[in-house]
């Protein structure tokens, strides 16, 4: 994957605590520490609007949908 150079501008206490993570080889530079910071929170979001969109569903519909197919996709199962 190809990356990207940036600049950012960060609070001093900030810095501080990126260069703590690397100092204590947690991560090996300020760049990991936000690729995985930035990572993190982006996974965030997409499981938030995930169950945002979930929140919307009609559960009935739902298992009416679930059901509908279910018929025949019984009969095929083997018998034990």
């Amino acid at each position: 994957m190809s990356r990207k150079k940036i600049a950012i501008s960060l609070e001093e206490k900030t810095v501080r605590r990126l260069d703590t993570l690397v100092s204590k080889t947690i991560f090996p530079n300020r760049s990991q520490v936000i690729q995985e910071a930035l990572d993190e929170k982006f996974g965030r979001l997409d499981r938030g609007r995930l169950a945002r969109e979930c929140a919307q569903l009609d559960p009935a519909m739902e298992k009416s949908m679930a059901e509908e197919g279910m018929g025949t996709e019984a009969e095929e199962w083997p018998k034990y």
